[in-house]
């Protein structure tokens, strides 16, 4: 048979929840884009072949809220996102409001421009970005100067973030409760594009009133956080969040170093409530613990009793349809290769909140490969290397 195939992945149970498919299949990629997903391809249709036997094929991974923007000075928040991406199978990372406007031209410039990863951005209302002083100044926070970027590059910006706007007690008019929140969602009602929302309740801002002040699409990240009251006298589900949920707002993991309790979490999903998107909040005081990856935190939602294929769709689906892009988390014929190689252990694993609490849980996943674009970029064990015995001489030439 004529080798019509770069390279298959076979033996592997696919889950692809895009495609409602959740059994073992092979994906044959050709060209950087998936070219074909069904099951027992000839081995002899490619040119090489990845056995994935024993492990879970799904779409690359998609991380919707972490902080990429390394290059910027003084640094003291982001990671370099290829070093912390692939080898947790993820081939997607969304950078939330680290960039305002005045800086985004040098964080595409000087990071999405030149990374393996597929950068996406939120635009932060304050126009000088993340960390500092001015994140308290509405003369910083600009609606117009925000939406203009992410209507100038429509390609990379998926919407606008405010965050950290909460130092002010007692508020004033320089300062009003709701300043920031205003003039954000004033800015993506201009490029039309979603909220993503970082909020600390106050007296005179409730959380239940944040949620009626978003609009459907708009995502709330840290759900989990240890200062929402999303629990009732009975420790269920406060009857407010099924309304904001059925009224289209989005609920966003958002784990992070300060902003995923179990003892929010657990009572939640154990009563119904489950987040709609996985996400890491992955930035350099985190990466040590408690978040470690997007495997890590996948892993912790596993154990808390989130079924395999829901964990895949609620990390691939759901933030691409999210951020605007449901071409991508699907290994549908004709996307682009983005594929992860997933392997499930069972066994007694712990894992760490922000309480720096521990619970026990009986399954993780952790990552094997990772394709990115059709390219291997993460390769744990050697899976697509042929043995050294059968390599040709010039396997070991470096150029």
């Amino acid at each position: 048979m004529s080798q019509q195939y770069d390279y298959l992945i076979k033996g592997g149970h696919v889950i692809d929840p895009a495609n409602n498919i959740d059994q073992k299949m092979d994906v044959a990629v050709t060209a950087k884009k998936i070219a074909q997903v069904a099951p027992d391809i000839p081995a002899d249709s490619a040119a090489r072949v990845i056995d994935a036997s024993g492990n879970y094929v799904t779409p690359g991974l998609i991380d919707i809220h972490m902080h990429a923007y390394h290059t910027r000075e003084p640094e003291g928040l982001s990671v370099v996102a290829d070093h912390h991406s692939f080898r947790s199978g993820v081939t997607t990372v969304v950078d939330t409001g680290t960039a305002g406007a005045k800086h985004f031209l040098h964080f595409k410039r000087t990071v999405i421009d030149t990374a393996k990863t597929r950068i996406f951005a939120f635009i932060n209302i304050v126009k000088t970005g993340m960390l500092g002083d001015f994140e308290q100044d509405m003369d910083e926070m600009d609606p117009e100067l925000a939406a203009s970027i992410v209507l100038a590059y429509p390609e990379i910006c998926v919407g606008i973030k405010t965050a950290h706007y909460w130092t002010h007690t007692p508020w004033d008019d320089a300062h009003p409760p709701w300043g920031a929140v205003d003039r954000a969602l004033e800015a993506s009602a201009i490029c039309k594009k979603p909220l993503m929302v970082d909020f600390w309740p106050r007296p005179e801002r409730t959380y239940p009133e944040l949620l009626k002040k978003m609009q459907p699409g708009d995502i709330h990240t840290h759900v989990y956080a240890q200062q929402f009251p999303i629990l009732d006298e009975n420790n269920k589900p406060q009857k407010f969040m099924f309304e904001a949920r059925d009224r289209g707002i989005i609920f966003d993991v958002g784990h992070g170093a300060g902003s995923f309790w179990f003892r929010q979490a657990l009572p939640m999903m154990e009563n119904g409530f489950g987040p709609d998107s996985i996400s890491t909040d992955l930035h350099i005081s985190n990466v040590n613990g408690p978040v470690i990856d997007m495997i890590t935190t996948m892993s912790k939602f596993l154990s808390m009793g989130m079924p395999l294929a829901e964990l895949i769709y609620r990390s691939t689906v759901t933030p691409a349809r999210e951020i605007g892009h449901p071409e991508l988390g699907t290994l549908s014929v004709g996307a682009e290769a983005d594929i992860a190689v997933l392997e499930l252990h069972e066994g007694s694993f712990g894992y760490v909140d922000c309480g720096r609490a521990k619970y026990m849980g009986d399954k993780k996943l952790t990552c094997a490969l990772t394709v990115r674009a059709g390219a291997v970029v993460y390769d744990r064990e050697g899976l697509s290397k042929p043995m050294w015995t059968d390599a040709p001489p010039e396997y070991w030439i470096v150029p």
